[in-house]
């Protein structure tokens, strides 16, 4: 489980970084054979939908090599899915996500923690003004 939840941070990150909201992690893995876990997310609107299937895509082939091996609804802009076999995101718009409940769906199985750690905000130097000290 440590990749799938590995993949799932990376994407849960990118998500984030793209202002996706409601990021849920859901453990499937002893109810589906076919996947370990879901990535669910909703953004506000298809463009959104888009940039952060975009993100999810470039974060786990860039810090895991990996490619999805499906891609469904890229065209559609409510509801893309990405299957990369061990995990699969869907990226919902608001609306499909409420209407689709795939967390109503699945409510018997275990959430995934995926919280993303804030940086500690860099040191101000000692005048408060924000820069940093040449010395």
């Amino acid at each position: 489980m440590d990749t799938t939840t590995e993949l799932l941070r990376t994407a849960a990150k990118a998500a984030d970084d793209k202002l996706g909201t409601d990021i849920v992690a859901l453990d499937v893995s002893s109810t589906l054979y076919i996947t370990d876990a879901f990535l669910i997310v909703s953004a506000e609107n298809e463009r959104q939908v888009s940039a952060i299937v975009d993100a999810v895509e470039e974060a786990l082939l860039k810090e895991c090599g990996r490619k999805p091996l499906r891609r469904e609804g890229r065209g559609s802009g409510d509801w893309v899915l990405l299957d990369y076999g061990d995990i699969v995101v869907h990226v919902f718009s608001s609306e499909q996500r409420e209407y689709y409940a795939l967390e109503r769906l699945w409510k018997d199985v275990p959430v995934i923690d995926v919280s993303i750690a804030e940086a500690a905000p860099a040191e101000a130097d000692s005048a408060g003004d924000g820069e940093t000290d040449p010395r």
